[in-house]
């Protein structure tokens, strides 16, 4: 489970065993977790233990590094 990203503590990482499934992304901080769809538009499939605050920040991280996440999405699982 390779992070990709990491943002104010925020690390943003692909599971291995995913390359099946759409273009997502999980985001981990503390005991919070998340997972985000990419595509075909950015969707929160789950988030728990995180705040509204938390929530909101995590998607404005995700669709300012939405282009860097596609790209790496597509280098892990080429």
């Amino acid at each position: 489970m390779p992070t990709v990203l990491e943002i104010d503590g925020y690390k943003f990482k692909f599971y291995s065993n995913e390359s099946n499934e759409r273009v997502h992304v999980h985001i981990s901080k503390g005991n919070g977790s998340a997972k985000i769809w990419l595509l075909p538009t950015i969707m929160v499939e789950y988030s728990y233990n995180f705040t509204i605050r938390e929530r909101r920040d995590i998607r404005n991280l995700v669709h300012v590094n939405f282009e860097l996440l596609i790209k790496k999405w597509y280098a892990y699982f080429s």
